[in-house]
């Protein structure tokens, strides 16, 4: 009875794993393509980088999650990662195109900048993630 409760063990941990690796390597590429050190921000204590950075991830991990539901393999799920990878990188860039000095504006501490991004960030993965369960 154990056994067969685990038996989905291996495609769980595969999943996982390559879900982690993915917002690992979201999170890289983020964090190069904007013109401010999130994680340097965030260890002086900036709260404006972290709820950025932070609603960025989780904009991303959205339809993640719903491409680990939808699709039918591992490498599928990971193409389907990197297509929100690629609209989180267009999310960013849009919110500085509404917003000037983002970038400068969360180096600054500046909660408002924060707000804004965060809230596109997670929009554009909500978004995004729908538009996966299709």
């Amino acid at each position: 009875m154990i056994l067969n409760s685990l038996s989905g063990l291996p495609a769980f941990l595969a999943y996982f794993v390559g879900a982690i690796i993915a917002c690992a390597g979201y999170l890289a590429a983020y964090t190069r393509v904007t013109a401010h050190d999130e994680f340097a921000l965030i260890a002086n204590g900036n709260a404006s980088a972290a709820l950025a950075l932070g609603c960025s991830l989780l904009g991303f991990a959205l339809p993640l999650a719903s491409a680990i539901f939808h699709t039918v393999g591992i490498l599928d799920c990971l193409i389907w990662g990197l297509i929100a990878l690629v609209a989180q990188l267009g999310a960013y860039y849009l919110a500085g195109l509404v917003q000037d000095s983002l970038s400068a504006r969360i180096a600054n501490n500046e909660l408002a900048a924060a707000l804004w991004l965060g809230a596109v960030s997670v929009s554009a993965g909500v978004l995004n993630a729908a538009c996966m369960s299709t």
